[in-house]
């Protein structure tokens, strides 16, 4: 199963953002959404679960809900925008993946089993970060795989 993982939009819905997703089996936004419209042109392409990121604290982004969790061909996967906020052990919990945004920052990491991943910011550009979003496939009795893709702007 192959899931679209992106973050801090901001209101920006760039152009190859969604030609990118194309084919992928659900998208996961880790917020700051920034216009719900986004969310709208997202499910065109898959279906969505997003959480509110600290910009959305107003308006309709604001009913998203600070943190998620879904669970996808035997992985738990955790869903918050700020991994400073996260107050649980995922390792104990038994999850398979903590997914995050906020920095803008792509990373990945296994940290005691879980996977930590942060597909990055395909919104608009920060300082001289890249513009990303991630692809995360999951199969049964596999370790959750993990990709940054990089998305080419003209900012």
């Amino acid at each position: 199963m192959k899931l679209g993982v992106i973050s801090d939009t901001h209101g920006l819905l760039r152009p190859d953002v969604l030609p990118t997703l194309a084919g992928v089996e659900q998208i996961l936004h880790l917020g700051d959404v920034g216009n719900p419209a986004i969310l709208k042109a997202l499910a065109e392409v898959a279906p969505v679960h997003a959480v509110r990121g600290n910009i959305d604290r107003s308006g309709p982004c604001s009913r998203l809900p600070e943190a998620d969790v879904l669970f996808f061909e035997g992985h738990y996967l955790y869903l918050l925008h700020d991994l400073g906020t996260l107050h649980l052990n995922p390792a104990a919990a038994k999850f398979s993946v903590v997914l995050y945004g906020h920095s803008h920052r792509p990373h990945s990491e296994r940290r005691k089993g879980v996977l930590y991943f942060n597909p990055g910011s395909c919104g608009p550009r920060r300082f001289e970060l890249p513009v990303t979003l991630g692809i995360l496939t999951l199969e049964a009795g596999s370790e959750p795989a993990a990709e940054i893709v990089y998305l080419p702007f003209m900012d």
